[in-house]
């Protein structure tokens, strides 16, 4: 299959598992474009994340203790934090729409071994959890009241304040967790210390003149569906005088970050923002 048609299945991926497109229509669409079911089926493994997929950062790595905590409002959360007895700038890691899962806490790992507490909460805790099957976590996470589940993260960010170097807390989050920080940024005010979305949804732009936290924002370049909301999003931080960085990666597919992807991940792309990531949290949260 060519450069073109798998740009096709990819979006049309991106209808089915973000604009509710129906399974029955986009499996009819994927095997036309596909040429068989059974080509269709290998294309579509290749879009979606991996669950066998190994992870950067392993999770037995000497250099990182981890855990489950529990959080204010109920919610359980993935823990990973350097070995030392010293507190920690602390990062909420804001899942995709696929909830808590091994690749999240994979990014989890990578910011324990950079030297801060990274905290990943599952949002669908108070629907019993993430579970295994990605659609099931999928319908679940739209069916959480968004605004509720935001209020709970700024009490998240209260409570790891006090446990947290200089009481700094900072945010990451991907694709729906990239617009979870976004609306984060809105209603936390100067509780967040700094938020870095990846491809995430932007709230709509009158909103920018709330946001009190710097933020830096990554967008792919072949992501028209968030870009279109994400590039109003940054003229109004700008018009309102907000701190913020923003970076477009050319080339690079929605869910560029995400290495379980094998059609979706862009190395380049993905290590650049993360270096960028890592030098914004270092420089608001030390």
């Amino acid at each position: 299959m060519d450069q073109k048609l798998k740009q096709a299945a990819i979006e049309l991926y991106d209808r089915f598992t973000h604009d509710g497109l129906d399974r029955r229509v986009f499996m009819t669409r994927m095997v036309a474009l596909a040429g068989s079911v059974a080509a269709a089926e290998a294309l579509i493994g290749a879009i979606a994340a991996s669950p066998a997929a190994a992870a950067i950062v392993p999770a037995d790595d000497p250099r990182l203790t981890t855990r489950t905590q529990d959080l204010v409002g109920g919610y359980k959360a993935y823990v990973a934090e350097p070995r030392t007895r010293s507190l920690k700038a602390t990062v909420l890691v804001i899942h995709e729409n696929r909830g808590l899962n091994d690749h999240i806490r994979d990014v989890a790992r990578r910011l324990g071994v950079a030297g801060f507490r990274a905290v990943a909460p599952d949002f669908l805790s108070p629907a019993g959890g993430t579970p295994t099957n990605e659609d099931a976590a999928r319908e679940a996470i739209g069916k959480l009241d968004l605004g509720k589940s935001v209020s709970d993260a700024v009490a998240m960010l209260d409570e790891l304040a006090k446990s947290s170097r200089g009481g700094k807390v900072g945010a990451v989050g991907f694709c729906w967790g990239g617009g979870f920080v976004n609306r984060l940024a809105v209603a936390a005010g100067d509780k967040l210390d700094a938020g870095v979305s990846y491809y995430g949804p932007a709230p709509d732009p009158s909103e920018a003149t709330k946001v009190q936290a710097p933020l830096e924002l990554h967008l792919a370049g072949i992501d028209d569906r968030v870009n279109s909301t994400g590039f109003p999003w940054i003229t109004a931080l700008r018009q309102a005088g907000k701190t913020v960085k923003f970076f477009l990666y050319d080339g690079a597919n929605h869910a560029f970050n995400n290495d379980t992807s094998a059609e979706r991940y862009n190395k380049a792309a993905a290590d650049l923002a993360w270096i960028r990531t890592l030098a914004f949290f270092k420089q608001h949260l030390a």
